[in-house]
């Protein structure tokens, strides 16, 4: 028998910041972003943040959106949203 190791991705170092937004948050962004929602990049429900985002909020439907947030020392803050999709 084979013991499985989980690994929290969303720990490591170089992982940006991944949080599931509210449909209310979701609104105002995708409005002040003058945008639809299918215009947004798109993030498969397998990728393994997702997977992690699962085991905190549980389960993710395809077309919830996720806030990535990346910091860096030139770019200071930079936020990201991406359309959660099947697969």
């Amino acid at each position: 028998m084979v013991d499985t190791v989980e690994f929290n991705v969303l720990e490591h170092e170089l992982v940006p910041e991944h949080y599931l937004v509210t449909k209310e948050e979701a609104d105002k962004v995708l409005k002040s972003m003058k945008i639809t929602m299918d215009q947004l990049p798109k993030i498969r429900r397998s990728d393994s943040c997702i997977r992690v985002l699962e085991n905190i909020y549980g389960p993710i439907e395809e077309g919830r959106i996720v806030k990535i947030v990346r910091r860096s020392a030139t770019a200071e803050t930079f936020v990201a949203y991406r359309l959660v999709i099947r697969g």
